[in-house]
């Protein structure tokens, strides 16, 4: 059955994509879209660029072939850092990428990308230092200075639109409080220089006041909070978050589901990483790691409800440990052991051992979100996505954590701005 599409504005002209952070998984990322856009790579991972979408009697397409997405082509790159390296120099000291056979070929287009001077105070972030900061001002300042940042790339690269993507580092743990309740409140707490207001907010308080989407790729509070979230309805802008689901969540939410689905019970899940980029130092600091140990934590208990099935997952043990070890820099490596109960009450076990690329996973779901949020605000969609919960270990306002449920409800909402019917069961964000 159609229904009537929603106005889309097109994809005309430029569109500005500013990561905060120019460390492994922006300038993988970057590095990717260039080789691609030469015909030098493909776009592997990447849902926007590859995926399709069932449209009932119309049968299957490209997604990008079915809503206007902005082109590769299209898209103008920038960033803040603490660190001065371009482009060219982090992907070179990240070590994701083969310098000969995806580096070098593009280091012009990498070189040219200079990060601008960072919001940093490294009682947030305390296993890093920078020399590529903005003077010392209130927050207030701070934050005038990034909206400064937004519309002097605007014009200088002559940018139609814009989106602002947080690729940097854990900030220290933040419980929500009176600050961010609404506004009013933030923007008081912004004066008074509260301790409670990081730097991540004020890069997402910029974006928003400038009328720019902002992504939160990491599991700082940021976006979370109402202030935010009324931020965003007020001026119109999507926002979305949190914490890029790369490796051991990803399994989570593929094999938490398939345990509820049989009806197996679950004694304990007991994962572990080792990781050795920036990410794994900045994480070896046990208040940062506390803001990655929530995110993580969350997932297993709403898929599985206990409360519902308190006999199968009222009491399951759930331990998530990582573990900073330079040799290993960005290629990471997930353990999970993982405890089951069946029939009788017989025990079993499941244990994955998952070697993967922390960036490279990381670098399609960039991609992705720039081009969606990009979709959202041309589209009219304010506040909240919930739809793009795909992307994320605690996505913002999530009912779900599956990830096929969540790949649903992202194609439902695709085929409601098409005007195509949606599968029955499962409601848009």
């Amino acid at each position: 059955m159609e229904t009537s599409k929603q106005h889309i504005e097109p994809p005309a002209g430029r569109l500005g994509v500013l990561t905060v952070g120019l460390g492994a998984v922006a300038s993988t990322f970057i590095a990717g879209v260039e080789l691609i856009r030469r015909g030098l790579a493909e776009p592997v991972g990447s849902l926007s660029q590859l995926g399709t979408i069932s449209l009932g009697g119309d049968g299957s397409r490209p997604i990008r072939d079915t809503v206007p997405l902005a082109g590769l082509d299209q898209l103008v790159f920038g960033a803040w850092d603490p660190i001065s390296d371009t482009a060219y120099d982090a992907a070179l000291k990240c070590g994701v990428l083969d310098r000969h056979a995806h580096i070098e070929p593009i280091a012009t287009a990498l070189k040219e990308i200079e990060p601008m001077p960072a919001i940093f105070a490294q009682q947030y972030v305390r296993r890093l230092d920078g020399t590529n900061v903005k003077p010392a001002g209130t927050r207030r300042e701070l934050a005038e200075a990034i909206r400064k940042d937004i519309r002097d790339f605007k014009a200088a690269h002559s940018c139609d639109r814009l989106v602002v993507i947080w690729c940097a580092s854990t900030e220290v743990y933040i419980e929500p409080g009176p600050a961010h309740d609404d506004l009013a409140a933030f923007e008081a707490a912004m004066d008074a220089d509260d301790e409670t207001v990081p730097p991540s907010m004020l890069y997402a308080y910029a974006a928003l006041k400038e009328g720019v989407p902002f992504v939160n790729g990491a599991p700082n509070l940021t976006v979370d909070v109402p202030a935010m979230t009324e931020l965003a309805h007020t001026t119109g802008v999507p926002i979305a978050g949190k914490d890029f689901k790369t490796g051991q969540t990803l399994l989570k939410t593929v094999l938490a589901p398939m345990v509820k689905a049989r009806m197996l019970g679950l004694a304990g899940w007991y994962s572990t990483n080792i990781l050795g980029n920036r990410d794994g130092e900045v994480l070896d600091d046990p208040d940062s790691f506390r803001t990655k140990e929530k995110s993580k934590l969350g997932v297993l208990e709403h898929i599985l409800e206990p409360d519902l099935f308190p006999g199968l997952y009222g009491d399951f043990h759930h331990k998530v440990r990582i573990n900073y070890y330079p040799p290993r820099g960005d290629q990471k490596e997930g353990w999970d052991n993982i405890d089951i109960v069946g029939w009788l009450g017989y025990p079993m076990q499941i244990k994955v051992d998952f070697l993967c690329r922390d960036s490279i996973l990381a670098a399609p779901l960039v991609l992705d979100l720039v081009l969606f949020t990009d979709l959202a605000q041309r589209a009219g969609l304010a506040g909240v996505q919930e739809w793009l919960s795909f992307y994320f270990k605690d996505p913002q306002d999530a009912t779900e954590h599956d990830l096929f449920v969540q790949r649903t409800m992202l194609e439902n909402t695709l085929r409601r701005l098409t005007g195509k019917q949606q599968i029955a069961g499962v409601m848009p964000g």
